[in-house]
């Protein structure tokens, strides 16, 4: 996810302060991983710099002066070119997972055992969002929806590898 787009687009909705900012981005998008303050003003900095936003006024506060960003033309226009954009997907060709079972077929180790651990990893995390979308407002239930779907095309490869298994550990001997 591209922060500064993200943030330009909640400065559309209305002129906001920085840590308004880090706020509405946590509650809507990094619920388990919250930004960091310096990230969010760095980011700010950035856009500044190149237009996308402007301070609309400065406050004094009991601490350093309060800026208000607000979003400019071009700062929408990048926006709307950021949205309209399709996002590359991620086809995993070679993942970390992968490379752990052909790792031990080569070891002599047990791929089953890489391929059960997973497996348990896999479905702890999925009753773990499950509850967590059955619990949640429509927004937690759709990115939970993303990620259970994800694991679900994990879950079958698991099952695809652990039954060629046999098969792969033939082709991981002969090269």
């Amino acid at each position: 996810m591209s922060l500064g787009q993200t943030l330009l687009g909640l400065l559309e909705t209305r002129p906001q302060h920085g840590y308004d900012l880090k706020r509405a981005y946590d509650e809507r998008f990094a619920a388990a991983r919250p930004l960091a303050y310096g990230q969010v003003y760095a980011t700010l900095s950035r856009l500044l710099k190149n237009g996308l936003v402007e301070v609309e006024a400065v406050e004094p506060g009991a601490g350093p002066e309060r800026k208000r960003y607000t979003v400019t033309d071009s700062g929408v226009t990048d926006v709307e070119a950021w949205l309209a954009a399709p996002e590359a997907p991620e086809p995993y060709l070679q993942n970390t997972l992968y490379t752990k079972v052909v790792l031990a077929l080569l070891t002599g180790r047990s791929a089953d055992g890489i391929l059960d651990v997973q497996r348990a990893e896999h479905l702890r995390l999925m009753r773990e969002l499950t509850r967590r979308k059955t619990d949640g407002d429509l927004s937690d239930q759709l990115i939970c929806d993303h990620a259970l779907f994800h694991l679900e095309a994990d879950l079958r490869w698991l099952e695809l590898t652990a039954a060629r298994l046999n098969d792969l550990a033939g082709e991981v001997r002969g090269r």
